[in-house]
């Protein structure tokens, strides 16, 4: 007896596959939401979740699948060109099947550490296959071992079903041919449209709520996915998400905004390019900057955290100390844009990764390289990762100091030697540099406080149990820079030198706000001999360091960066901080919060520093324009090549 299924002839192995995959992946956002339930009911969010979810995975399907409905309507058939077809039919769906069964269940754990479904960090990591995998195995087995057995098993299963199923087919005649493959192509198209409209679905047009993680739960990961690797193809005009300014709009705003008067700026061809007098007059200092990986405010304790950090907290009476300092992002990359360069941010990656910044990009580096300065980095891992070391050399680092340079290190783990032993190592760097009598820059950048969280035995004791967990990686890296200061002050060239300690980003960033302000308020401590001890309550923007450093080191000279310093700013200034949080953008000035997102208008809130809430608040047309400005000029100067090196204090390096 002919079931219903035998008579959509070759057609029914696609159907098959498409049912399955809605009906898996409407129980894995049921899952995810059920996990979320607290989110998702806040904002009255299941009928718009399974009946909009529902809606992607059918436009998700269509593009998987809707090429493959068409070459079977053509090629079908019990000849050579058909049994081929056939072959290569029973592939798609299989991998098919496999890639929405694998993206779904690697979600969870995807959004536990960064709030959202998979996007372009999913694809990022897979580039870096040891650390990954490395930091998986130690930290997630069960999660990686489950992951490895449901692939198997759906690869085997899709196989096993796709052959049953592609067996003692009916075929159409020939005549009939055009009008199916005419009614694939017209049922594809608008499928996967998924709309009459403009512009096809988005995931902007199922976002129906201020919480960026049930918005995400609507699209399934899979989509997400696709949908972020395509943003990465055009991420040079990322800045157009957030709507058009006439670029001399953009550029007079910056300008303004950046505290700085309109004769300083010096070139018309790279119009952030001011000049900026030193506030120390004295003989020029060293630099070091001690990069502190995932350091939110929530670990420190004297910012109101975890009393896990009395190294810091001590240094924070020592120095001056930032209170309400904000990571420009959520990524190492970001942190590094940020403090190295000066960068603001974009809705594209970090410049640390984009093709045409990495070389004669403006750093820090380079900029002290032409002051005669030695530049270097000192890593405890491999200094490829994340591009960091052909961006650094090719953008005025000299040395790169990283896991194979250490001799005997007392702890190695899955992001490279320890804390300890990096700080040991770039304390005797900097000896050596001061015995030959060198002038120096380093960039410091921490490792152990990332997951899965490893560190030396008995160094610590212990926050809490079990021994690897994100609370004591936080304590043991505070116990490294406190060992490392212990030598600095004994040395030779503490005398002679600047420090920053300040962290990269914050842990987990996460939250129901469009941005969740509070997750990226960090650490940031400034000491050396000379620096007075100050508690810095102006909201401040890690785009503001660089230039402060530069001040207090005592060079005077020309750069692009439009970061404050925070010298020669007024103590009464409400300062400004600028946030990325995936596509969206925040403007925080004072307590007034501007909003960006795409495509759609700037929203205005009022930040509530005490309790990390956002109430919604009209702000101000200027305040609005200066926030897209921001936003924009990223993406602008990075398109148009506006971000260079000064060559020296006169003249300027021309775009080539």
């Amino acid at each position: 007896m002919r079931t219903s299924l035998s008579y959509l002839g070759p057609f029914r192995s696609i159907l098959t596959f498409c049912f399955i995959s809605l009906l898996f992946l409407t129980l894995s956002r049921i899952g995810l939401g059920i996990w979320q339930a607290e989110r998702v009911a806040a904002v009255d969010g299941w009928s718009h979740l399974l009946i909009q979810g529902l809606r992607v995975d059918v436009a998700s399907l269509c593009w998987l699948w809707g090429v493959a409905a068409l070459g079977t309507a053509i090629f079908s058939g019990d000849h050579t060109l058909g049994r081929a077809w056939k072959s290569i039919l029973r592939i798609w769906l299989t991998l098919g099947l496999w890639l929405i069964v694998f993206l779904e269940i690697s979600t969870p754990s995807f959004i536990e550490e960064y709030g959202f479904r998979p996007n372009r960090l999913y694809v990022e990591y897979l580039i870096y296959p040891k650390e990954v995998l490395s930091m998986l195995w130690s930290g997630r087995k069960f999660e990686l071992i489950l992951g490895g057995v449901i692939s198997g098993l759906t690869l085997w299963g899709g196989w096993r079903l796709s052959g049953a199923l592609l067996k003692k087919v009916s075929y159409p005649g020939l005549l009939l041919r055009p009008v199916i493959a005419l009614a694939v192509i017209l049922v594809t198209l608008l499928g996967a449209r998924s709309t009459l409209g403009h512009r096809p679905l988005n995931p902007a047009m199922v976002a129906f709520n201020e919480d960026p993680l049930v918005n995400s739960l609507v699209i399934n990961s899979a989509y997400s996915l696709v949908f972020a690797i395509d943003q990465m193809r055009n991420e040079a005009n990322a800045s157009q998400i957030y709507g058009y300014l006439d670029e001399q709009v953009v550029i007079d705003n910056i300008r303004r905004d950046s505290g700085r008067l309109p004769e300083a700026f010096t070139s018309t061809v790279l119009p952030s390019m001011s000049f900026n007098q030193a506030t120390y007059q004295g003989k020029p200092k060293n630099l070091v900057i001690i990069l502190q990986e995932s350091l939110g405010a929530q670990f420190v304790g004297s910012l109101g955290g975890l009393p896990l950090t009395p190294n810091i907290d001590s240094l924070s009476q020592e120095g001056w100390s930032f209170e309400n300092l904000y990571a420009t992002g959520t990524r190492s990359v970001r942190g590094i844009e940020a403090v190295v360069t000066g960068f603001t941010p974009t809705p594209a990656r970090s410049v640390v990764k984009l093709g045409k910044s990495q070389n004669d990009f403006f750093s820090i580096a380079a900029l002290l390289k032409n002051h005669g300065y030695e530049t270097q980095f000192v890593y405890g891992g491999e200094s490829h990762f994340d591009n960091m070391k052909s961006f650094f050399l090719g953008n005025g680092f000299s040395d790169i100091v990283d896991e194979n340079d250490y001799k005997n290190p007392a702890f190695v783990g899955s992001w490279g030697v320890s804390d300890e032993d990096l700080m040991r190592r770039a304390n005797s760097e900097f000896e050596q540099f001061h015995k030959e009598g060198k002038p120096f820059f380093s960039l410091v950048f921490s490792s152990s406080n990332h997951d899965p969280f490893e560190f030396p035995n008995e160094r610590i004791e212990l926050y809490e149990q079990p021994k690897q967990t994100r609370n004591n990686a936080a304590k043991y890296a505070d116990y490294a820079i406190g060992e490392f200061f212990k030598l600095a002050k004994e040395s030779n060239y503490w005398k002679d030198t600047i420090f920053l300690v300040v962290a990269d980003h914050d842990s987990r960033v996460g939250g129901a706000s469009l941005v969740p302000i509070p997750r990226f308020r960090i650490p940031g401590i400034i000491l050396g001999e000379g620096v007075g001890i100050k508690h810095d309550q102006r909201v401040v923007s890690q785009i503001d360091l660089a230039p402060t450093l530069i001040s207090l080191m005592g060079i005077s000279c020309s750069y692009p960066m439009l970061g404050r310093d925070l010298t020669q700013t007024s103590e009464d200034w409400p300062g400004r901080a600028l946030m990325q949080y995936d596509k969206n953008m925040a403007y925080l000035r004072g307590d007034d919060v501007v909003i960006l997102q795409p495509d759609r208008e700037p929203a205005g809130f009022k930040y509530y520093s005490k309790t990390g809430l956002l109430s919604k608040s009209p702000q101000s047309d200027e305040m609005k324009l200066t926030a897209k400005s921001w936003a924009l000029w990223g993406s602008m100067a990075y398109q148009k090549g506006l971000y260079r090196v000064a060559s020296d204090d006169v003249e300027l390096v021309t775009l080539r």
